[in-house]
């Protein structure tokens, strides 16, 4: 049996659009396996807690010594073990000021742990976690693919990134990109990232 993790990111409720996508992504993978196990963190609901003075140590090799720390160390064990479990990471990932929220960020921040989610080496740093697949919806108010304002573009490259640092170097992204041009461009893009989903997903 496959399983699925499910990362929703987007601040925007019922009217986001990476949300959409990711169920509609979601419903793709179900349809081609009925045993599929699926496993949903709501990000935008339920943030991950950002990182702090008292936290940080016990998630960088430190003793976890206060009962803060040993409550963000086992909250990071458990994110981790989510992680190690699912075969596909399914992420929503709208853009927030040219980037990824910081509610996505914090989750990376808890799970990107070195020993257990990558290493170090003589040869530099390597991912532990070969051998899953990504699928990223990103949701876009403007063009960033292409055009004048793809050097803003903090999002796609970040999460290709963080999720390469871990080992998940097969990566599909699916934008949504011109959101904020008015409602027919909305319908457009969504369908857009609708018809590409289905030949991935």
């Amino acid at each position: 049996m496959s399983t699925v993790l499910v990362l929703n990111s987007s601040a925007s409720g019922p009217a986001s659009a990476s949300r959409e996508l990711v169920q509609a992504t979601v419903e793709r993978l179900r349809s081609q396996n009925s045993g599929l196990k699926v496993v949903e963190r709501d990000l935008g609901a339920e943030p991950v807690p950002h990182l702090t003075v008292e936290t940080t140590p016990a998630l960088r090799g430190g003793e976890a010594v206060s009962e803060v720390q040993v409550k963000a160390k086992a909250f990071s064990d458990a994110l981790i073990e989510e992680l190690k479990a699912a075969d596909v990471v399914v992420i929503g990932a709208p853009m927030y000021n040219f980037g990824i929220p910081s509610t996505l960020k914090a989750w990376f921040d808890y799970v990107l742990r070195a020993g257990l989610t990558f290493k170090y080496s003589e040869a530099g740093p390597e991912g532990l976690l070969k051998g899953k697949r990504a699928i990223v919806v990103e949701s876009r108010g403007g063009l960033y693919s292409s055009g004048p304002a793809q050097p803003m573009d903090s999002q796609e490259p970040h999460l290709r990134t963080l999720l390469g640092f871990m080992g998940i170097s097969d990566i599909t992204f699916i934008r949504a990109e011109k959101l904020g041009y008015g409602p027919e461009a909305r319908e457009q893009a969504m369908n857009d990232a609708r018809a590409e989903l289905a030949l991935v997903a």
